[in-house]
């Protein structure tokens, strides 16, 4: 199949990571979203049919990390931080600056916070990062994700929860259930 058909306008053939898998009808809005791509695995990005990946959105995806996202989902302005495994559910939508992270962004011992700074400071001393703590998350069909919430390492969200803007969830949500604040709780079951 031709990407350019739902591709932006920008030219995809020269930067989109090879080891990207994409489906039919998909939309990527910016190049953007590739920068900090750095999936050894083949794929290491998969996007579901009908996914939209519009402004601000980024995948940056450590040598051993795997994101998928399932179809019909839509990502605005999203961070994703993946060092092992991010799953995301079929028609999921998740707003502008939420970030999903399976790790806690550096290492938490102090003297190799310095040392990991550098490893991924452009230019970098192109050493390797040292080693992160990963649990994998999973965000389950038809959640909604508001405007900056942060899904944490090891979160598995249930099938048509709600999670409300700002939240941080550090736990697992329900299949259902509306959660907010920080740390996110349990506000009500949602109506379907």
């Amino acid at each position: 199949m031709d990407i350019s058909e739902f591709i932006g306008t920008w030219d995809y053939a020269s930067l989109l990571p090879a080891n990207v898998r994409i489906g039919k009808d998909c939309y990527l809005e910016r190049k953007d979203s590739f920068q900090r791509f750095r999936s050894r695995h083949n794929p290491g990005l998969v996007l579901g049919n009908g996914v939209y990946v519009y402004t601000w959105t980024v995948f940056s995806v450590e040598p051993e990390g795997v994101v998928v996202v399932g179809d019909e989902s839509i990502l605005v302005g999203a961070m994703f931080w993946c060092a092992q495994s991010i799953t995301i559910g079929k028609r999921v939508t998740i707003s502008y600056n939420v970030t999903i992270a399976d790790s806690d962004f550096h290492p938490r011992k102090p003297g190799l916070r310095r040392q990991d700074a550098i490893a991924i400071a452009p230019p970098g001393d192109q050493k390797p990062r040292p080693s992160l703590v990963t649990q994998p998350v999973i965000v389950e069909d038809d959640v909604q994700i508001g405007i900056g919430a942060m899904i944490l390492k090891g979160v598995h969200i249930g099938a048509g929860a709600q999670i409300g803007a700002g939240s941080v969830v550090t736990a697992n949500v329900p299949a259902q259930a509306v959660v907010a604040g920080n740390p996110a709780r349990i506000q009500n079951q949602a109506l379907l």
